[in-house]
Parts: structure tokens; sequence; C-alpha cells
């Protein structure tokens, strides 16, 4: 049995706001975008359909409770929530805060505007917020 270790791309491009019961739960490093990501804390996994049913479930109960607490937060005008991997084969759901004055409205975000790290006071407080509202110690 292999141990789960967070793909490299992600812990690069992220910052880590805590675990779930399932998944980890990263903050991107971009401020054009309030953008949480949830990754399943399996090794191996590269499609939800790889997690069996039961973690399906609670995976989707993970990201009810991301979307809803990154709407609440931001009061965002739309969620986009997509679990892609082309770049990263690594299973990871994104919740994307958007708004219809982002640099990529009405687009998908990747490659519409370069990436902007947050400042630190803005991305710990984005945090601290998160983690209160995910109930995450």
């Amino acid at each position: 049995m292999t141990t789960w270790t967070l793909h490299p791309k992600l812990a690069a491009d992220t910052v880590p706001i805590g675990d779930l019961a399932l998944s980890r739960v990263l903050l991107a490093n971009d401020a054009n975008y309030p953008w949480v990501i949830l990754v399943p804390r399996r090794p191996g996994l590269t499609e939800l359909i790889d997690l069996d049913a039961n973690e399906q479930v609670k995976l989707l109960g993970e990201i009810d409770a991301a979307a809803r607490a990154l709407k609440r937060i931001t009061a965002c005008d739309k969620l986009n929530i997509a679990a892609l991997g082309n770049a990263v084969p690594q299973l990871h759901v994104h919740v994307i805060a958007r708004r219809h004055s982002d640099a990529a409205w009405p687009k998908p975000i990747w490659g519409a505007a370069p990436p902007t790290a947050y400042e630190k006071s803005a991305r710990d407080g984005l945090i601290a917020t998160l983690k209160r509202g995910l109930n995450i110690a």
C-alpha cells in the first residue's frame, strides 16, 4: 500500500487550509479568483470513479461545504466546480468563485490572466475565514 502525498504541482501552486474527513483543502495562490481545491487523501486516485461509492458521497458533501463557504464569504456571481486533471493527474476538485467583473468572465479562468499571488494579510484572512466556514481547526 502506498502512502498518500500531495502532487508537487498542487503543493507549489497552493497554500494549505486544512483537512476535512476525506480531503485536504487548499487555497490556490491566485488572488484573481478566490479558489479552493479539494484533494482526497487516498493514494493513486486519478478519477472520481476511483473512489468507492461511500467516498464519492463523502467527497460530494465536502465539495458542497466548500462551495457554500466560498459563496458566502465572497458573495460571488457564479461558482465553477470541476475535476479536470489534465495538467495534474492526481484527483482534485476545483471550487472557484467567479464574478462578472473578473479577468476571464465568462470564459474559463485558465490562461486568461497571469496568476497574482495574494498579499500575506489578505491570504491569511481568507484562510482563517474559510477554516471557520468549513469547521477546520
